[in-house]
């Protein structure tokens, strides 16, 4: 099973610079976009689907804004849009898809997730907006955690989680301590995440020490991208399970779609 995670910053901008082209050669069971910045009546026909996937969106109320969505190989059993956020499901950020294959063990139940965090990078609103949905998220986390010990269904999240973990996730860590996106307060919630709750961080399963290869996002400005000066931002985040069947990951960098690079994880679970 291979799951892609990218940023479009845009899809109808992606889209231009090749991005569909891409997911076409890389036999994808399920790819997660975020950052549509589109509405369902910017969607063409080939943004919706295509000959191998189908496709299932959670777009913001607000134009050309935000955006989330998934698609897949096989048809989802069924799909959520939203994690009943009466702030946040307005933003588009959250589309779930649960996969019931029947084998000879019985039904093996997986869900991906394709999770848009908010970023607080343009405003002290924003932050504030940042720390609100991660207080609301936590227990949200939590309750697929317990679904996950009920039900033996397994998980993985993946998007733009907009929070570098760990020293080792940024070029300079050190000048962005009071920066969004490596905030003491946002990385001690992502550990809790992984210490308290249980999941898996999977890239760092096969990757535990790696550094520039990790980044998945370059700012704009100035040469970033051509110096890698990235942060890594961008995760699959699984339950044990699952995370301990990733056999190969990687970020693709020979094309720039956006801002973001895709991150390609392989598993040796079927979808």
């Amino acid at each position: 099973m291979r799951i892609i995670s990218l940023n479009m910053n845009g899809i109808r901008s992606a889209a231009r610079k090749g991005a569909f082209e891409w997911f076409a050669t890389q036999h994808a069971d399920v790819i997660c976009v975020q950052e549509l910045k589109a509405q369902q009546a910017d969607m063409t026909a080939e943004l919706l689907a295509n000959a191998t996937h189908a496709g299932w969106f959670h777009y913001a109320e607000k134009k050309g804004y935000s955006g989330a969505g998934l698609y897949a190989r096989m048809p989802p059993a069924s799909t959520h849009v939203g994690f009943q956020s009466q702030e946040f499901d307005a933003e588009g950020r959250y589309v779930r898809a649960d996969f019931d294959r029947d084998d000879r063990a019985g039904i093996r139940k997986l869900s991906v997730i394709s999770l848009y965090m908010p970023s607080g990078s343009s405003s002290p609103e924003r932050q504030g907006a940042k720390f609100r949905f991660l207080e609301e998220f936590m227990p949200h986390l939590a309750a697929l955690v317990a679904e996950s010990k009920t039900t033996g269904r397994e998980f993985v999240l993946c998007g733009d989680w907009n929070i570098a973990h760990r020293e080792i996730d940024l070029k300079n860590w050190r000048s962005n301590q009071k920066n969004s996106g490596f905030l003491p307060e946002e990385r001690a919630w992502l550990t809790r995440v992984f210490d308290e709750l249980g999941w898996v961080d999977v890239y760092r399963t096969l990757h535990p020490e790696t550094t520039s290869e990790s980044y998945t996002w370059w700012s704009n400005r100035g040469q970033a991208w051509a110096n890698n000066v990235g942060w890594r931002i961008d995760y699959q985040i699984a339950t044990p399970g699952i995370a301990a069947q990733a056999t190969r990951t990687a970020i693709y960098k020979d094309q720039r779609f956006s801002d973001h690079a895709p991150l390609i994880i392989d598993y040796a679970a079927e979808l």
